[in-house]
């Protein structure tokens, strides 16, 4: 008889514990970087998202990417789903449960204008993103970037081949380069970071060894260090359908 009333409380214990662990459970969310308010000397933050860089008439501008804006960008490649072939995002192919919206790299624009040395540099293998909780992301290579996509190219041969070609062909195109720059002329292209983890609220993006003059035999003779701040909206998205903002950027 002892048994039989214990059940029912070990049950109704059991149950509780359960939709307790439900109503606990979680997954982060975030949101787009965006532009802090406080930037280092020289910095512009513009309407846009962007933040230039201006040294007399020497620019440099830098503007986070979301995966739509970048798959607006190369429509084309993005328009077929596991297919699709847009090396910077997963196209228009969406993912089951809750990583429906997930992220394939971080991804940053950077524009030179170069209108006051006989030539300048700016080097994307010397980017780094360090970010407040002190991860540290390294700028991606395109020798990195191909190694990446090899795993997709199975076997070398037909569709899944030629996929991988043109993922390969639209990153020579399109990333930025480590040329010089002379004067009265611009550059542009993307700086590719592996993807932000979700307990990454900001980041500070650093261009390191930005070559403004070089000596007699080419080599640098002057440098600086560029440093751009931006922060994402983070939070937690409860089973229960709740959302916890962890933090917000500033002016939300």
């Amino acid at each position: 008889m002892m048994q039989k009333k214990i059940r029912p409380v070990l049950f109704g214990c059991g149950l509780a514990l359960v939709v307790g662990l439900l109503s606990c459970a979680y997954r982060p969310f975030t949101g787009p970087l965006v532009p802090l308010n406080k930037q280092a000397p020289l910095m512009t933050v513009h309407d846009d998202g962007s933040v230039v860089y201006q040294l007399d008439r020497f620019e440099v501008t830098v503007r986070p990417m979301t995966d739509a804006e970048l798959n607006r960008q190369f429509v084309e490649a993005s328009s077929n789903g596991s297919h699709s072939t847009n090396a910077y995002t997963y196209g228009d192919l969406q993912f089951d449960g809750p990583d429906s919206t997930r992220s394939r790299f971080a991804v940053f624009h950077v524009a030179v204008k170069n209108y006051s040395y006989p030539k300048v540099q700016v080097d994307p293998a010397r980017a780094v993103l360090e970010a407040g909780n002190k991860r540290e992301y390294y700028s991606l290579s395109l020798a990195q970037l191909e190694n990446y996509f090899r795993a997709y190219a199975r076997g070398y041969e037909g569709n899944e081949y030629a996929r991988h070609r043109e993922r390969l062909d639209l990153l020579r195109r399109t990333l930025l380069k480590p040329d010089v720059v002379f004067s009265g002329q611009e550059a542009e292209g993307y700086i590719v970071f592996p993807v932000l983890h979700a307990d990454v609220e900001d980041v500070r993006l650093i261009l390191e060894d930005v070559v403004l003059r070089f000596d007699y035999r080419d080599e640098p003779s002057e440098t600086t260090q560029i440093t751009y701040a931006f922060e994402r909206l983070t939070g937690r998205q409860y089973a229960d359908g709740r959302r916890v903002v962890t933090h917000s950027p500033e002016g939300d």
